[in-house]
């Protein structure tokens, strides 16, 4: 069994990406330190941060005992994840079947949930002129996409069968759902998953990380808002 001996520095922010990093870190029990990056001042373009994470996107992560005990910087989430199941032999399946599921789902979250539902938020709160056919086109979206997650959530009590990182890539952003339309009438499936992932310690604590700093509301921030949207190559 892989043991970690340094702390495991966290480079984030308690949004449906960061949580990602927070909950695995937690589940593995491994010692970690974290670091917030306050993408609303512009710390996210910092060379300092831009060394790890060159997509200036939280999360990040620096392993100081990476493959052969040199350092290691991890950027995506789902990379992330990813590295961290393989190098602790946990919530990441062994065999090869069962890898290609996990993959598949984890695959979705960052090409499809988390994406879809971020331009249902952004169109529906941040966008200075309201749109219908983009609020519609991400809000049909996130319907279909929580109604996939559902389906493949009947019968099971995660998402490939056994709790995985395919349960914690996706569990910050469904946790959202009324902010989306969302009901549990139409989902139970989705429900239901989302109370078994509540009730284990290290989700609770992955999700709450970071919270006890008071950041001032994105969509009351105009400046914030100048720094994260609309940003062109540098």
């Amino acid at each position: 069994m892989t043991t970690q001996t340094k702390p495991i520095e966290a480079y984030s922010l308690p949004t449906p990406n960061g949580q990602k990093v927070h909950i695995m870190l937690e589940e593995l029990g491994v010692p970690w330190n974290y670091h917030r990056i306050d993408i609303g001042k512009g710390e996210q373009f910092t060379p300092e941060f831009l060394a790890i994470s060159p997509n200036n996107k939280i999360p990040a992560i620096v392993d100081p005992e990476g493959p052969g005990g040199e350092p290691i910087s991890i950027f995506e989430s789902g990379a992330i994840l990813k590295y961290l199941g393989l190098k602790f032999g946990k919530l990441y399946p062994t065999d090869p079947r069962q890898q290609v599921k996990v993959d598949e789902w984890l695959f979705w979250q960052v090409g499809g949930f988390g994406p879809m539902l971020g331009q249902n938020n952004h169109f529906s709160v941040y966008a200075p002129e309201k749109i219908p056919y983009a609020i519609k086109r991400y809000n049909d979206e996130t319907h279909r996409l929580f109604g996939v997650l559902n389906k493949q959530l009947a019968g099971k009590e995660y998402i490939t069968g056994d709790y995985s990182i395919a349960d914690i890539a996706s569990i910050g952003w469904a946790q959202g759902w009324e902010r989306y339309g969302i009901t549990k009438e139409e989902f139970p499936h989705v429900h239901a998953w989302l109370e078994r992932l509540a009730a284990r310690p290290a989700v609770t604590a992955g999700l709450n990380w970071g919270k006890d700093v008071q950041a001032k509301s994105l969509a009351d921030d105009k400046e914030a808002q100048k720094i994260l949207f609309n940003q062109r190559a540098r």
